[in-house]
């Protein structure tokens, strides 16, 4: 029994040995990954491709993916095309766990406001729409522009360009919304031009008037032959018809909500003055990042000038456009962002900010 002893001793020595070792080798088991959260937004009428509103929040939306890609899932849905069933997208996302809910454009508005109730832990975003007494706690977040910054902006680069001494104005549904831009185009225009003209027409009466790029290439055509060489539109998607029209024509037209200049076709783009850039984009971004870092508010968010929501488009197209009248636009721009200039957003403070201009 003495001669095995010694390596039985050995043995179990190593054996503890290699146990030991094992056991220090071993790593923590890493803790669960938390679930992301879940964000999604709801497309108007459009949807993805109109090159403009629609076309500049999926922008945001990408920007927050790429950034927060480790900590959120996204994803995005169209309505139909009349748009019937935006209440529908609201509740199927809510239901699925979305955490923030983005609907794009004032028409969410009834929809959210109910969506919203029946959801009171999920938060919503809601951009160009106003629901009254809101506050920090609630969870619907209004998105908001006045427009008539941007527009007054594109306004007086269309008075100052132009060579005929009038201008058009193509506007999609006939709203308060788009009022704002027509008026703040038209201030726009006279503040620096009083002897230009300014002819407007609208495309319709319902959403429909958003993507209907024909009837925006027809109005557009016919502002052109009335003498108008500049062309400022605020209708969506139907705006890709207004650019056609200018093209056409070898006359100017002004893009709205996404730099135009660099989205139309190639041909197109030596008759893209500029454009009213309204950021949709900033806007989805900072309140996906809100809603990331827990910070995400209710109530009211402004973007304006100031605060760099709204600008007029520079690139390399129409860099030698704008060249001889960048000084004026931009000091145009520090005076709307000091108060010297209140740009009126509707046709009645349009009348009063008219009769107030040296005559």
């Amino acid at each position: 029994m003495s001669r095995f002893r010694r390596p039985l001793f050995a043995v179990l020595a190593l054996v503890l040995i290699v146990t030991l070792a094992a056991g220090c080798a071993q790593k923590p088991q890493a803790a669960p990954a938390a679930p992301k959260m879940k964000v999604g937004i709801v497309f108007d009428i459009g949807g993805r491709g109109d090159l403009s509103f629609n076309d500049s929040a999926y922008a945001g939306l990408v920007r927050a993916s790429v950034e927060f890609g480790d900590e959120i899932n996204s994803t995005y849905l169209e309505p139909t095309a009349g748009g019937e069933n935006r209440e529908e997208l609201l509740r199927l996302l809510a239901e699925d766990g979305y955490g923030l809910i983005i609907g794009v454009g004032f028409m969410f508005t009834d929809h959210i406001i109910k969506v919203s109730q029946e959801f009171p832990d999920v938060k919503f975003g809601l951009v160009d729409g106003f629901i009254d007494k809101l506050t920090e706690t609630s969870n619907v977040a209004c998105l908001l522009f006045p427009e008539q910054e941007g527009s007054f902006l594109v306004g007086a680069a269309a008075g100052l360009k132009t060579k005929t001494n009038k201008v058009g104005f193509v506007g999609g549904m006939k709203v308060p919304l788009i009022e704002r831009f027509e008026a703040g185009f038209h201030a726009g225009v006279k503040y620096v031009n009083p002897n230009a003209t300014v002819i407007i027409d609208y495309i319709g009466t319902t959403g429909e008037a958003f993507k209907d790029p024909i009837k925006g290439r027809e109005l557009a055509l016919a502002q052109f032959n009335k003498g108008c060489d500049i062309v400022y539109h605020a209708s969506g998607a139907s705006g890709i018809g207004v650019i056609q029209a200018a093209a056409e024509k070898k006359k100017f037209a002004i893009g709205v909500d996404s730099d135009q200049g660099l989205t139309a076709k190639d041909e197109e783009k030596p008759y893209v003055l500029t454009s009213m850039m309204k950021r949709v984009d900033n806007a989805v971004y900072e309140t996906i990042k809100a809603f990331v870092n827990s910070e995400f508010k209710g109530g009211y968010q402004v973007f304006d000038v100031a605060h760099g929501g709204l600008d007029y488009a520079q690139n390399k197209y129409n860099e030698a456009l704008l060249a001889d009248i960048k000084a004026t636009l931009d000091g145009l721009k520090a005076k709307i962002v000091s108060g010297e200039i209140k740009v009126p957003g509707s046709n009645a403070e349009l009348t009063a900010f008219l009769s107030a201009l040296p005559k």
